[in-house]
């Protein structure tokens, strides 16, 4: 089993749910997030995490194209593993039907990465 990111992500794009992921399996479009199936690990920490209720288990009814549509975007979507603000329309689009066939778009978001705080030298020696 996996979790599945659905359509009231869309245009809302909370992180929330990356935060306490051990894995990294989030992956960013441009107004979505998806998790990629073979990198998560079914631990379900992001599902409460989310804000728009829009994760859930893979064996949920009514995922429609949603997990085909993660797995695929994963490819080509750049990992996303810190929280960012969610969109500025959130909150007006959080829970708005049928969101994918108005507004979904396969073009990538900005990705980013967890960095390491590095010790100045002069730090580090004292």
């Amino acid at each position: 089993m996996t979790y599945v990111v659905l359509d009231n992500c869309i245009k809302c794009k909370f992180t929330d749910c990356v935060v306490p992921c051990p894995v990294d399996c989030f992956y960013e479009g441009a107004n979505m997030l998806v998790i990629d199936p073979e990198v998560c690990t079914d631990c379900g920490l992001c599902e409460p995490e989310c804000p728009a209720k829009a994760i859930k288990p893979d064996t949920a009814k009514n995922l429609g194209i949603f997990s085909k549509l993660n797995a695929d975007m994963a490819k080509i979507w750049p990992n996303l593993t810190v929280k960012r603000d969610a969109m500025p329309e959130a909150a007006e689009f959080c829970g708005k039907a049928n969101k994918y066939e108005e507004f979904f778009s396969a073009d990538p978001g900005e990705g980013g990465k967890k960095t390491k705080k590095l010790k100045k030298k002069k730090d580090a020696d004292e």
